[in-house]
């Protein structure tokens, strides 16, 4: 139930306390965790004191609409306004369970319509090229730069995915990667030959250049598997850095981000004819609708079902 420990603080407030430990404990992205402190901070300071210390009911799908009209007024995008909106139907979702209200007037309020912009995805050419020629110079580190890129693409993985995996974490016989992802949970994402073949030539690099930093560098917990110049962790800003800077020296566009190449690996697998439901499990989504949002499916693809399977087209 809700905690009155705090009389000074608002009732929104209140609950966003509570609400976020919640999230905590379940283990909730830390990126989530963000995202809905900020909105709900600002929705608490838009109901503000108006209401009674108890008085859910006072805020009904008006007041949230109001919210959001006062969000727009700051100039706010249909995107944040749509994330802020999502922050607090789950605020309100999660007091329903706690039996705090019996209804969630923030379902009443419709999500702003938002365009349907798909990201551009590489193609499969693309990705070969830049995967088959050699590290460009821009690369401080070609050895570990190119298992970063053939982790990513080849096993669809995401930026927060690939720095957390730790040494032992790699299963040599069964060619496979235990991923911790969203939420703490694990699955295991084979990696193929040539993501093989990068590994074996990495760790010789990585043994040596740990070897140099050993008496400078206490080991604190796993082993990580991709390692800076100074012996410690990769973080997950420094490996956007590497991606745009090699993609952009490889003739790609500034905008390619690490996340640009899970996109492929999921479009490229559909429009080479794997089961969504596989993809589904590669990716760690929870929902087969994410994965269906998340694919891109090609003319090309589009195209080789239509010839294959509608009786009018052979």
């Amino acid at each position: 139930m809700i905690s009155d420990r705090k009389h000074q603080r608002t009732i929104v407030e209140r609950a966003t306390d509570d609400f976020l430990r919640h999230l905590r404990e379940r283990n909730a992205s830390a990126h989530t965790i963000k995202a809905y402190a900020g909105d709900l901070d600002v929705f608490a300071a838009y109901i503000g004191p108006r209401i009674g210390p108890r008085d859910w009911n006072a805020i009904d799908h008006i007041a949230i609409r109001g919210f959001l009209s006062h969000l727009y007024d700051k100039g706010l995008s249909k995107t944040s306004v749509a994330r802020a909106l999502a922050a607090v139907r789950s605020l309100y979702r999660w007091l329903a369970q706690e039996g705090v209200v019996e209804q969630n007037p923030a379902k009443l309020v419709s999500t702003p319509r938002l365009a349907k912009k798909l990201p551009r995805v590489p193609t499969i050419e693309e990705m070969n090229s830049m995967l088959d020629g050699k590290m460009p110079e821009e690369s401080s580190f070609p050895e570990r730069d190119r298992l970063m890129f053939e982790l990513l693409y080849g096993c669809g993985i995401r930026n927060s995915e690939l720095v957390g995996i730790n040494l032992d974490d790699i299963s040599l016989t069964n060619e496979a990667i235990l991923i911790r992802g969203k939420g703490k949970k694990e699955r295991y994402v084979p990696f193929g030959g040539s993501a093989l073949v990068a590994l074996a030539v990495y760790l010789p690099w990585r043994q040596q250049l740990l070897a140099t930093f050993k008496k400078k560098i206490p080991e604190k917990g796993m082993p990580p598997l991709l390692v800076n110049q100074r012996g410690g962790r990769l973080t997950t800003r420094s490996v956007g850095r590497i991606v745009k800077r090699i993609a952009v020296a490889k003739g790609m566009s500034p905008e390619v981000h690490p996340h640009t190449l899970r996109h492929a690996f999921g479009t490229h697998m559909l429009e080479e004819g794997a089961d969504l439901r596989a993809i589904q499990e590669l990716l760690g989504h929870e929902r087969l609708a994410t994965t269906q949002r998340y694919t891109q499916l090609s003319v090309k693809h589009v195209m080789n079902v239509y010839d294959q399977t509608h009786p009018r087209a052979k």
